[in-house]
């Protein structure tokens, strides 16, 4: 069901021009804007031009080998990813935050195709379509001393020129769905991931969604995230690294290209449901073999 952008949501955006008019004020031409609503065509992450990417299984159109096999894995991960890749070919799909409804790190939560970036003047705030997940990243800050890991870990950043760079530490490195990409690879607490967003041109943005798609195909379910296929502006490119010493044993990067939104906000809630629409059939839960009172 398709439902026009929530009032929060409105009153927020509304609220947002206000801020963006000061920030601009201070300083038009160090600060881009970024802000609005930004939508993918597709789940993948896109390669880089060269160097360590992001990892894929076999299957749609990639034939390469599994994500398993790869030289920059450490040992362990390797052997995490491996099991989760057998389990999935044996009919049995490892738990992912998307299916359990759990959040989801960077640069996992690209795969998340609606957005809407919102651009304040001590802050910057990420708002996906999928499950209500909300980042805030503090501007012109530092990281605490000690910081407390959370779902999103601890987000700054800063300009420079036109580009936006995020620094992110202090997430939660632990768990069955501790994802930082659609291949099933594990992440640790050390897990320490910088983006670069900026704006590119109409042109650039579309080929990157043609590419990404003629290399990792159509996404199987759309999630209601729709690009406004009249707009001929700007587009808006994520270019990521991705360190983590206890998992890889080099650092990676990609790259997430967004077109611009319709202006159509559509729910998209992850309930608690032990149907897996996925599979056609019940999750396996817990059954009690008497009542317990």
């Amino acid at each position: 069901m398709t439902n026009p952008i929530p009032t929060s949501l409105a009153v927020l955006a509304s609220a947002t021009v206000i801020v963006w008019s000061a920030v601009q004020a201070e300083g038009a031409e160090r600060v881009p804007n970024l802000t609005g609503a930004w939508a993918r065509a597709t789940f993948a992450l896109e390669q880089p031009k060269s160097g360590p990417g992001p990892l894929r299984n076999p299957g749609n159109l990639y034939k390469g080998p599994p994500a398993y096999a790869s030289p920059n894995l450490k040992p362990e991960a390797a052997k995490i990813v491996r099991e989760r890749y057998e389990s999935t070919r044996a009919g049995k799909p490892f738990p992912t935050p998307s299916s359990t409804c759990w959040p989801m790190v960077a640069p996992l939560i690209f795969r998340v195709q609606g957005m809407q970036l919102l651009q304040q003047k001590d802050q910057v705030t990420f708002v996906y379509m999928q499950d209500h997940e909300v980042r805030r990243v503090r501007l012109s800050a530092q990281h605490p001393a000690k910081v407390t890991p959370s779902w999103h870990g601890d987000s700054i950043g800063h300009y420079e020129g036109d580009t936006l760079v995020i620094d992110t530490i202090g997430v939660k490195g632990s768990g069955p769905i501790a994802l930082v990409d659609q291949a099933g690879t594990p992440y640790s607490e050390a897990l320490h991931v910088i983006e670069r967003y900026r704006l590119i041109s109409y042109e650039e943005a579309k080929e990157a969604g043609e590419r990404n798609v003629a290399i990792n195909g159509p996404p199987a379910t759309n999630q209601a995230a729709s690009i406004d296929v009249n707009y001929k502006g700007s587009g808006l490119q994520v270019a990521f690294t991705v360190i983590d010493p206890k998992v890889f044993n080099a650092p990676w990067s990609g790259f997430a290209t967004y077109s611009k939104a319709d202006d159509l906000w559509t729910e998209n809630v992850c309930a608690e449901n032990t149907f897996e629409y996925y599979n056609s059939r019940d999750s396996a839960v817990p059954q009690a073999t008497k009542p317990d009172f």
